[in-house]
């Protein structure tokens, strides 16, 4: 499966270096012919994408690493920093083009377009459009950050070529020459569409939430095995795109054996495995009270306290231990609240009121995942 997903990298960045360095010579020859810096500055774009693509099949084969004694993990989070690296090259790109641009309205040249100017021009939007699609499609399918990157910068060199195009035309049918304003708006077009790359990679690179839909996924699979109540705070451990470790705890009846659980544990692990690709190696266990009425009664007074508080997310794991007088659970605040720690140390001591004769284990929980 890497394998292939390595292959569908290469074989797309090696398709995409083909069709930029064909457009460049195009693009440069006629640019020169017609002294146009917007279609010079077009093929020199090109030539970016060309070293995009080369990044990324590097930072491919990076990944692709087996794992060693100084990263047991892998080297998957390669693939971050090649991502970064593109998405450098994309905004230099669109800076480059916004300032060449910005030059041409203040000393304005003389150019000469002509039918092939035209044709050269319509061609490369083809090809740029199509690339675009293609790179970016293969991007979401392997899930690539590099090649979506790629893929999008595909995109806005169409853009940028039709703005070209466009001034070409108007050029050869009024005598007005706007290709430098409309370059300047598409390369601040440009300039965005890289910053929002940049941000996304860095975003992978510090850890981000675990997509809603696999969190959900994983939660709801692992509540299938015959005996789990429920199951919480699971985090996720990225390595690379699709490589992920992690932990999960699971709520249980108070009157399971070790043997039970151990079965219990092996089972859940294989099965997200094989359904998820991800290890969680990990599980964690919340008892629940099955023989005392009490603490289902101390319960429902405690879930009273804390829901009362608007900012609670969610409260699990809730344990009464008569014989050692405690009281045990977990709550999640949200991330939104104005003080976190605020908030539980009221409900602590909201708690603690009503259950002097308890100890208080409280734990203030991250909502790592929906």
């Amino acid at each position: 499966m890497k394998n292939k997903r390595e292959n569908i990298v290469i074989k797309t960045s090696i398709i995409s270096i083909c069709a930029n360095l064909i457009l460049v010579g195009f693009k440069m020859s006629v640019g020169f012919l017609s002294n146009s810096i917007a279609i010079i500055s077009d093929a020199i774009n090109n030539l970016s994408d060309v070293l995009s693509s080369i990044v990324t099949i590097i930072g491919t084969k990076l990944a692709g690493k087996a794992p060693d004694k100084e990263h047991p993990y892998g080297h998957g989070r390669v693939e971050y920093i090649s991502s970064l690296i593109v998405s450098g090259i994309v905004l230099y790109a669109g800076i480059t083009a916004l300032v060449e641009s910005a030059k041409k309205i203040f000393m304005p040249e003389e150019v000469n377009y002509s039918a092939a100017t035209l044709v050269v021009l319509t061609t490369g939007i083809v090809i740029k459009f199509a690339l675009g699609l293609f790179v970016k499609k293969k991007g979401h399918d392997v899930k690539s950050d590099s090649l979506v990157a790629s893929g999008t910068d595909a995109f806005n060199d169409a853009l940028l070529s039709i703005s070209v195009l466009a001034s070409a035309i108007i050029f050869l049918l009024t005598g007005v020459n706007l290709e430098a304003y409309v370059g300047v708006l598409l390369s601040l077009f440009i300039v965005r569409a890289g910053i929002e790359l940049i941000k996304e990679s860095i975003d992978n690179m510090l850890g981000s939430r675990v997509e809603s839909k696999l969190a959900r996924s994983i939660k709801h699979e692992v509540t299938k095995e015959p005996g789990v109540k429920g199951a919480f705070d699971l985090v996720l451990h990225d390595y690379g795109p699709d490589k992920y470790l992690g932990s999960i705890h699971i709520e249980v009846e108070d009157n399971l054996t070790a043997a039970t659980l151990d079965k219990m544990s092996r089972n859940i692990t294989k099965r997200v495995s094989e359904k998820y690709g991800v290890i969680l190696h990990t599980i964690g266990v919340y008892s629940i009270n099955t023989r005392d009425k009490q603490a289902v009664a101390a319960k429902r007074k405690v879930e009273k306290i804390v829901f009362a508080h608007k900012e609670i997310l969610q409260m699990h794991g809730f344990y009464l231990d008569d014989e050692d007088k405690t009281i045990s659970f977990d709550v999640i605040v949200d991330f939104k609240a104005d003080n976190r720690e605020k908030t539980y140390r009221d409900i602590y001591d909201e708690v603690q009121k009503e259950f002097n004769d308890y100890k208080l284990n409280i734990t203030l929980d991250v909502d790592t995942s929906d």
